[in-house]
């Protein structure tokens, strides 16, 4: 397969802090797009739980209902600004009173051309103002992988939870990943101990693009997210980083040099343990 020598679309990693109302986090979301660069074409990746941070999940169950609706104005995003948009994560429902925590791809057109369901859901304690997280009492967990053809790259999708599982990782890189997206909400405490090791661990191990796009802040419902968006090359190196605030990081991945970096180190082929990973 011969890849391509040149560099290919610009991406951007939008960091937010979203409230209880779904219909001002889009206001939010337009007035942010209003200031993107002219660059095309253009991959705008979003945080998790973007569309709702809600203080409890039965609110966001109540959300899901409505998905159809607000796909069409993330699809209408799509078309006025002419950009691609990774949306985070937002609740589509399921068949069992719970939703799915949808990460969903589209493209300029404003079609979903992909959706990953949250593999992985947050079922701990944390020593923060919370202190109790079970996504799984609302949330239905996906199970299938989701690496996608664009004109930035192959594109594997993760949320938040899944950084911390490294087969998973590896798995899209089998599949061809060059950039995987993690769309997060990291809470302060895990996120000071853990968010960028784990990131750059990633990057690292499949030796792709990590795009890393956060929750940053003190939020509506009474939780803090630590934001640091992050953007690291597939050699593990911080590209660019956004600590605190709304705003953008961005980048225009070198697909050249990510396949030398695999060519002269081909650490895939020399997985002896393979078959135990997902």
């Amino acid at each position: 397969m011969k890849h391509p020598s040149y560099s290919p679309g610009h991406i951007i990693a939008l960091q937010m802090c979203s409230g209880i109302n779904a219909q001002q986090n889009l206001a939010q979301l337009a007035q942010q797009l209003s200031c993107l660069p002219s660059a095309r074409p253009l991959l705008v990746c979003l945080p998790e739980s973007f569309l709702i941070f809600s203080t409890c999940g039965a609110d966001t169950l109540a959300l899901a209902e409505q998905s159809d609706s607000y796909q069409a104005q993330l699809g209408k995003l799509c078309r006025q600004y002419d950009i691609w948009l990774a949306a985070g994560t937002l609740p589509i429902a399921a068949d069992n009173a719970k939703y799915y925590a949808a990460s969903l791809l589209f493209d300029s057109q404003g079609k979903v051309i992909a959706q990953y369901n949250k593999i992985h859901l947050f079922d701990v304690d944390v020593a923060d103002g919370t202190g109790v997280y079970r996504e799984s009492n609302f949330t239905q967990a996906g199970n299938d992988l989701v690496v996608v053809d664009s004109p930035f790259g192959k594109i594997g999708l993760t949320v938040c939870y899944d950084l911390r599982f490294s087969g998973l990782f590896s798995a899209l890189q089998r599949q061809g990943a060059e950039i995987i997206l993690v769309p997060s909400a990291f809470t302060t405490v895990t996120g000071k101990a853990h968010w960028q090791p784990l990131l750059t661990a990633r990057a690292i191990e499949t030796q792709s693009y990590v795009i890393a796009a956060a929750q940053a802040g003190q939020h509506e419902n009474g939780r803090a997210t630590y934001g640091h968006s992050l953007i690291i090359s597939p050699w593990g190196d911080i590209l660019s980083e956004l600590k605190n605030g709304t705003g953008y990081i961005s980048c225009q991945p070198d697909l050249s040099r990510l396949h030398a970096i695999r060519r002269d180190m081909p650490v895939q082929s020399h997985q002896r343990f393979r078959e135990h990973l997902l």
